[in-house]
């Protein structure tokens, strides 16, 4: 499915122009234009959907499988320290483009950033038994 309104449908469809470094049957991963680190990468599956719950089930693990090529070939070309690879999910989080994207930034000591747990500082309040039992009951 693709929409054809979607800039990362146009992408993967090759009707706009990017920095293409993988691509297989089902996902397509292009270099950021406004790149956080170098080699920022954003992983997407061929199949329009805007958040991680409405891509097919058959195609999640084709997503992920193209996420660790991307990560193999970043770390193996550019020699990162580490990566840090995640998703916005919603405007609430960043999500700029609502078509699913796996960021991958590849990461070195030096570079001021910090792990993902640093993005957000806003405690709920609720007690963290509170929060249990909402989860599990």
């Amino acid at each position: 499915m693709k929409d054809e309104n979607c800039l990362f449908c146009k992408i993967a469809a090759k009707k706009i122009n990017a920095a293409i470094i993988f691509e297989d049957a089902h996902s397509i991963g292009f270099l950021d234009i406004t790149p956080r680190a170098p080699g920022h990468t954003l992983v997407i599956p061929k199949y329009h959907a805007e958040a991680l719950p409405s891509l097919p089930d058959a195609e999640i693990s084709h997503l992920f499988e193209a996420v660790k090529s991307v990560d193999a070939l970043l770390t193996g070309k550019l020699e990162p320290d580490g990566m840090t690879i995640g998703i916005n999910q919603g405007p609430a989080s960043g999500q700029e483009v609502a078509h699913l994207h796996v960021h991958l930034m590849p990461r070195w000591h030096s570079d001021k950033g910090g792990p993902i747990q640093s993005v957000v500082h806003n405690g709920s309040g609720e007690d963290f038994e509170k929060i249990v039992k909402k989860l599990i009951g």
